[in-house]
């Protein structure tokens, strides 16, 4: 096995957080720390306008790079709606990051997957 992928889907999100960059940044910041991954990189940021052709009305779009991988968060602040994925080479406490995230973003309802990555991958090495 590679390692796990964490899938959430956070509904009924605060807006006022789901909308501020610092918000987003101090997530992926802290989160690999917490989950015992490594920063390779400083989370990047994006501001990401309305778009009047599709149902997004504006959000904030966020990654950061890990050793392990990467974490991923997307806003759609109108609709209090975020999307996370971890994806880490190793295992990590899914439940820790799970509540960090929680006690942040304060969703109504979580969605989580956890999808294992990478199942023949040790056997390639052999």
């Amino acid at each position: 096995m590679l390692g796990p992928h964490l899938i959430l889907d956070l509904y009924g999100c605060t807006q006022e957080k789901l909308g501020e960059e610092e918000t987003i940044y101090k997530i992926l910041y802290e989160l690999p720390e917490l989950i015992g991954m490594r920063r390779i990189t400083e989370p990047h940021i994006y501001k990401i306008p309305p778009n009047p052709e599709t149902f997004d009305k504006g959000g904030i779009s966020g990654y950061i790079v890990i050793a392990e991988s990467h974490i991923s968060i997307h806003t759609f602040i109108e609709q209090g709606f975020a999307s996370i994925d971890i994806f880490s080479c190793r295992e990590f406490d899914i439940d820790k990051a799970v509540n960090y995230i929680k006690n942040i973003l304060k969703p109504r309802k979580i969605d989580k997957k956890v999808i294992i990555r990478g199942r023949e991958f040790i056997k390639q090495l052999g």
